[in-house]
């Protein structure tokens, strides 16, 4: 079994037609037919399923399908990490970042620049769960800052730090000038929360059903920075992460009213691929970022 096997079959799958596949692999169809015939006498079994009319995998085509991906991205990895080192040099660092990540990243990276100052850094949002797994899975990222605990066995998650959730309340609420307020406080008002898949929004609904409380959800949003906007114009109520909203550039600290009733809290993690090569630089700031924690 070849790499060059492996895309052949993975093309297939994806053009779901002999004809596309050839097409785009640039093949004649029987050479293409010929290579997948010889993949399956190479394995002793069916990987395409011929009793239906459509294209369909059998179970052992569909775990060679999802195997096959993995190893054709890593090579696809390694390949363009090979040529990048031989055209530009010093290696890169790819970083998946959420908002509330901010309050600590800048004195990271500027003890990483001191100490790597010929490494490109590149950060990216990634703040939904899909968007963590995808980015890492497909080697878009090198780790993950985030508040998504990620159940794969391919990925290390580690905690580094937890933090409360506090509501943000609109200049004139009635509520404004409360130090403190309860999750009873909050039943009725125009709610601004995450669009599913976020942790926060899981993080917000279950506080409100523990408590019996209606969470009515007017508004929902990908980024807090929208939701602090929406907030400020008077449209409604949110809970974000305390760290977003004390170091946030806006002038939001009057808005903040911790939840005093609630035990609406996250934890944030450190994520990456273990089964992925780990560059020196790679794991340097890892160390670093545990460090700023851990003293």
């Amino acid at each position: 079994m070849e790499i060059r096997q492996l895309k052949y079959f993975a093309t297939l799958v994806e053009e779901t037609t002999y004809t596309r596949a050839a097409e785009k692999l640039h093949l004649t169809q029987p050479s293409l037919t010929a290579s997948m015939k010889k993949l399956e006498n190479e394995l002793n079994f069916a990987l395409i399923d011929k009793r239906y009319r459509e294209f369909r995998l059998t179970n052992e085509g569909q775990i060679l399908y999802q195997e096959a991906k993995k190893l054709l991205n890593h090579y696809e990895h390694v390949s363009h990490e090979m040529t990048r080192l031989k055209e530009v040099g010093p290696p890169n660092l790819s970083i998946g970042l959420i908002e509330s990540s901010m309050f600590f990243i800048p004195e990271v990276l500027e003890k990483f620049k001191q100490e790597q100052p010929n490494v490109k850094v590149s950060l990216l949002e990634t703040l939904s769960l899909a968007d963590v797994t995808k980015a890492l899975s497909n080697f878009e990222i090198h780790m993950a800052i985030t508040n998504q605990f990620i159940q794969n066995e391919e990925i290390e998650t580690i905690p580094i730090y937890n933090e409360r959730l506090v509501a943000l309340i609109p200049p004139g609420h009635e509520l404004e000038h409360q130090t403190k307020i309860g999750i009873t406080d909050l039943e009725g008002e125009d709610f601004i929360v995450c669009k599913e898949g976020f942790q926060t929004r899981n993080d917000i609904v279950d506080a409100f059903r523990k408590a019996g409380v209606y969470l009515n959800i007017r508004f929902e949003i990908e980024r807090f920075e929208t939701g602090c906007s929406l907030v400020e114009s008077g449209l409604g109520i949110t809970v974000l992460p305390e760290n977003y909203v004390r170091f946030s550039k806006r002038s939001l600290q009057t808005m903040i009213k911790p939840l005093y009733d609630s035990s609406i809290a996250r934890t944030v993690y450190l994520a990456y691929d273990k089964n992925r090569y780990l560059p020196p630089v790679v794991k340097r700031f890892i160390s670093l970022v545990e460090e700023f924690f851990n003293g």
